[in-house]
């Protein structure tokens, strides 16, 4: 319960940081389509090469929100997995920004049956240095 409030809190930060930027957001209430699913791909990939990774993670977390309602739980296993990334990468930047986001977001991607073997191997290396980090 402790992880899914902090989830909630750490995505209302991030949401607020973002808009305190200036940056554009993802609406919530996008409708789900393969479009918007493509649209939260690109900005995700466009940003997170921008270094603007609070942006790239709002991002796939909207890829995340469109994989999930077209029924495509392959590709909800990669995007929680870029999701996590981002929150890696911030964390390598600046370690205090808190991992157990990351690590839920892994574990849930893990959980994925569908996911490929490929995506599976990449959440398993992330959740690793998750893991690694966390015990120290």
């Amino acid at each position: 319960m402790r992880k899914a409030v902090f989830v909630v809190v750490l995505l209302v930060v991030l949401a607020a940081a973002a808009l305190a930027a200036g940056q554009e957001q993802p609406q919530a209430t996008t409708a789900v389509s393969w479009d918007n699913w493509r649209a939260a791909k690109a900005m995700a990939e466009k940003y997170d090469n921008e270094g603007k990774l609070v942006e790239a993670l709002q991002y796939y977390l909207e890829y995340v929100r469109q994989a999930e309602g077209l029924g495509s739980q392959e590709l909800v296993a990669w995007g929680k997995n870029n999701a996590a990334y981002m929150i890696i990468k911030r964390h390598k930047l600046d370690p205090s920004v808190d991992l157990a986001p990351a690590q839920k977001l892994l574990e849930e991607g893990l959980a994925i049956e569908a996911a490929t073997e490929d995506c599976k191997r990449v959440l398993a290396s992330n959740m690793e240095y998750v893991d690694f980090i966390l015990k120290k």
